[in-house]
């Protein structure tokens, strides 16, 4: 029978350092999970797939701060105790160096559950992301992983001779600290002192960078740790397709609301970039807690158009029709492709959606009418619209649909935000509420904006330089972003 005393305790392999890699199965545990307890990981973002109100329980190894085996151990004991998932977060695979085993036996011997779910080997990945692969056809048909740390004299436990003579691909991790040693074992072995050597640092994230040497200059070459070292043919292949895009090693502001924010900081990511949040919003239900757009809702067959100036307004309305059937025979107008794909996903199909994503573009292709028009939209905004429509021959009756606040500011952020190499800005508002929060000083040397209006509000606020956004939506924030430092490689 099982042991049903106990919560399960999941030994999930977090992968190198892209959050990407983390497999769906251990994306699925992290949102059930009650306590997570985790490593030091290369990208702390994973947390975030946690559930609200789950315990995390920082074990991670750090200089000066050691976290023996044991006391880890105790803690998943005692967490399954109270919890009915545990999931234990290890960097890469709990089975490969990670100690996965010493922490599955502690709960076998206490009658535990528990289930692995193996993660993305650094030993792999790491030299994949540098563009090596560890096998190829002429060059290299096997591939070895062993360990270069010190602890429990490691490094003298492998026989480098024998992996000499065995030939193939050679992947050392933790190895930094003892490569000259590890280098002069395996030249005495019978290995080339010409043979090629690739050492990735940081490999998967943004900061990944790879230096290129011999066996013979692996001592004397500058490696940082933590770096995966490749030994063989295949280091010397470059398949460069990481560390090729725009933004790697870049580090972007992102101003927008948390709740906005995933695809911008998705499209970073996929641009090799490492988006760092700062949030200078905040949507708020408003003041009237949803009465006035409630009512518009249940009238809405007295409107011929709706109009949606952006993303927000879109699900708040929703949340007051019964499906898209209670649109019919109203027109639906939005500003901007992020609005449309909002609408989207309630299977709405906007009537029109004017070319430049500005107030005054769409007044210029609105027809003229003597009906309704109902504007959801936040609580401050500006007139163009609504003012331009009315000029039309419109009758327009704006709603609140949602307001924004600035957010507490964090005075500890400002130093980051100014070394970082780039902020955006998607609306006036998150720049009004920036400079209120950090001011003008804390601006990196880049700074992106998605349209002619928030460029203005950028201006006023004594920013002489700025990059717009030809296209205003977050495609095209982002391939300003991308062009920019495109330009910068090129150079």
């Amino acid at each position: 029978m099982a042991d049903t005393s106990h919560g399960t305790v999941y030994l999930v392999g977090a992968g190198p350092g892209d959050r990407g890699l983390l497999t769906v199965r251990g994306m699925e545990l992290l949102a059930q999970a009650d306590v997570v307890v985790y490593d030091y990981l290369s990208d702390s973002s994973l947390l975030e797939m946690c559930k609200d109100g789950a315990r995390l329980v920082d074990v991670g190894k750090r200089p000066g701060r050691p976290v023996p085996q044991n006391e880890i151990n105790e803690v998943l004991i005692k967490s399954a105790a109270t919890a009915k998932a545990v999931v234990r977060l290890k960097g890469g695979d709990p089975f490969v160096f990670g100690r996965g085993g010493e922490e599955a036996m502690a709960l076998t011997e206490r009658g535990i559950p528990f289930e692995v779910v193996p993660g993305v080997s650094s030993a792999i990945a790491v030299p994949a992301y540098a563009g090596i692969p560890v096998t190829h056809r002429g060059l290299s048909t096997s591939f070895t992983v062993v360990t270069g740390h010190r602890h429990g004299n490691a490094v003298d436990q492998v026989d480098w001779a024998a992996l000499a003579r065995l030939g193939g691909t050679i992947v050392v991790l933790m190895g930094v600290a003892h490569r000259k040693e590890i280098a002069e074992k395996l030249i005495s072995g019978g290995l080339g002192p010409d043979t090629p050597v690739a050492a990735v640092r940081w490999g998967t994230r943004s900061d990944q960078n790879t230096v290129r040497t011999t066996l013979a200059r692996l001592g004397k070459t500058e490696i940082q740790s933590p770096s995966t070292i490749v030994i063989g043919a295949v280091a010397a292949l470059a398949l460069n397709w990481f560390e090729r895009r725009p933004l790697l090693g870049k580090r972007i502001v992102v101003t927008r609301a948390k709740s906005q924010s995933e695809a911008l900081t998705k499209a970073i990511r996929e641009l090799g970039g490492q988006p760092f949040e700062v949030p200078t919003i905040e949507i708020l239900p408003p003041d009237d807690n949803f009465a006035g757009l409630e009512s518009a809702a249940k009238n809405l067959g007295s409107y011929q158009w709706v109009v949606f100036t952006s993303s927000n307004a879109v699900p708040q309305f929703f949340r007051f029709l019964r499906d898209a059937r209670d649109l019919a025979g109203v027109k639906v107008a939005a500003i901007g492709n992020g609005t449309a794909s909002e609408l989207a996903k309630y299977n709405v199909v906007p009537d029109l959606v004017p070319s430049r994503f500005v107030a005054e573009s769409l007044v210029e292709v609105f027809p003229e009418g003597t009906g309704r028009v109902l504007l959801p939209r936040a609580k401050v905004a500006r007139d163009a619209l609504p003012v331009g429509l009315i000029g039309k021959g419109w009758q327009v009756d704006v709603v609140e649909a949602y307001k924004t606040e600035a957010p507490d500011f964090d005075p500890q952020a400002a130093a980051e935000i100014a070394s970082s190499d780039a902020i955006v800005f998607t609306a006036s508002s998150t720049v009004a509420n920036f400079m209120a929060g950090y001011g003008r000083n804390s601006l990196p040397q880049v700074v992106v904006s998605i349209g002619p209006i928030t460029t203005g509000t950028l201006l006023a606020h004594g920013v002489e330089e700025v990059i717009t956004s030809v296209v205003h939506d977050i495609s095209g924030v982002v391939g300003a972003l991308a062009s920019h430092f495109s330009r910068d490689i090129h150079n």
